[in-house]
């Protein structure tokens, strides 16, 4: 039995999404805050010396030109209209000619949103919103599919390395072909990739992606190595603060190579990085059910002692530690494979990670998707005897494939 008091009950189990939830935003609240504070502390002086020189600079051209600061306000702010329609004191390319057009709509269907070309119409805002609702959406699919596919590609390459090594350490005949036999299918049918090994793949996939692309826009584009790399991750990375844009001046020297090369870096970029980020989730994630389980184990051990203290006239001493051991380890058989993770530091297989995702909105996703289909979705039983069934999002797909993936080819 868990322990008495609420606090490691079965119902306490069913809100462990929840306090998951609520420790997620809290922590995300704290990150926000210390962001806040550093970039305040980084930026803000700079801020406040633009901001005098640039009132030195215009109290000296009114008084240059013998203007009033109105009527130089006035002006001002009609050149900020027209920057926003696209106009700038420097030739640019056209905003909305067909090619500008369409780095228009794939700044918006990717979440990138620049922001350095914005409809100016009621007409063109009404479209945006729906053009966007459907792009985004579609968008967003193709990034999973990728994410699956990728992960498929990983874990086969892994796993086939993980094969080369059982076989030079001769845990696996040399000469075995896959299907035959059953050494191999026990040796590998629990094995799985680490999140970790994962994870790095998808940085210096990252990484040589934004160090190829910043070779190409230090040259072309005028910036420096550094803001090159800064760009690309804002861009890959979907932020898109629009202080620097990409493919903008009227010219360019092989226009149309770069061009093509700027569409296929970005492309590339956002979907590791998008990639990147879910693996990332993952850890924070079971870095969170560490941190609940910790917390958990030590609400345990004050509930078991004022257990023990109230009731220390009924139930012998022996008979209170062996419920106490029993409690313990029947949470961790109920709860699932992810609470009973390691805490020994050492490495933790996707599946350790992903099997804990089995939560309600994985059900109503199955609902949805057998109402979707007309039929109910069949799991198959190499997916449910590793653990991999269940999970959203991103993470169901990661999960279906490694699922796939872990069995014997």
């Amino acid at each position: 039995m868990a322990c008495r008091g609420g606090c490691c009950s079965s119902a306490g189990r069913l809100n462990a999404d929840n306090a998951r939830f609520l420790l997620l935003a809290v922590l995300i609240v704290l990150y926000m805050l210390c962001g806040a504070a550093v970039f305040s502390a980084i930026e803000l002086p700079t801020e406040r010396e633009a901001k005098e020189r640039w009132e030195e600079r215009l109290e000296n051209f009114t008084r240059r030109h013998n203007l009033s600061r109105a009527e130089l306000r006035d002006f001002l702010r009609e050149y900020e209209e027209a920057s926003v329609a696209g106009i700038r004191v420097d030739d640019i390319r056209p905003r909305w000619d067909f090619t500008g057009a369409f780095y228009f709509v794939g700044t918006v269907v990717s979440t990138i949103g620049f922001g350095m070309t914005t409809p100016a119409t009621v007409g063109g805002k009404i479209f945006l919103i729906f053009y966007g609702l459907i792009g985004c959406a579609g968008t967003i699919l193709f990034f999973n599919l990728f994410l699956e596919r990728l992960i498929t590609v990983i874990a086969y390459v892994m796993k086939s390395c993980h094969e080369r090594q059982l076989r030079r350490k001769g845990v696996l005949p040399h000469n075995s072909r896959r299907g035959s036999g059953t050494s191999e299918v026990d040796s590998l049918a629990g094995w799985k990739p680490s999140v970790y090994y994962v994870m790095l793949i998808l940085c210096v996939a990252s990484l040589i992606i934004s160090c190829c692309a910043s070779a190409m826009y230090t040259p072309i584009e005028g910036w420096s190595y550094f803001d090159s790399l800064y760009f690309c991750f804002v861009a890959f990375s979907t932020i898109g603060f629009g202080d620097l844009v990409s493919s903008q001046n009227i010219n360019y020297e092989s226009q149309g190579l770069y061009r093509f090369g700027n569409f296929v870096f970005i492309l590339m970029g956002v979907c590791c990085i998008y990639s990147l980020f879910n693996v990332i989730s993952i850890v924070i994630k079971q870095s969170i059910n560490w941190i609940l389980k910790k917390l958990d184990c030590r609400c345990c051990h004050r509930c078991q002692r004022k257990l023990f203290r109230s009731r220390r006239n009924v139930v012998m001493p022996g008979n209170v530690r062996s419920r106490r051991n029993i409690s313990i380890e029947t949470d961790v058989v109920n709860e699932s494979d992810t609470d009973g993770r390691r805490l020994s530091g050492e490495m933790i297989s996707m599946k350790d990670f992903l099997a804990s995702n089995k939560v309600s909105l994985a059900i109503m996703q199955k609902q949805l998707s057998e109402t979707a289909n007309g039929y109910p979705r069949q799991m198959s039983s190499n997916s449910k005897q590793n653990g991999f069934s269940g999970g959203v999002g991103a993470l169901a797909i990661m999960n279906n494939r490694l699922a796939e993936t872990s069995v014997d080819r």
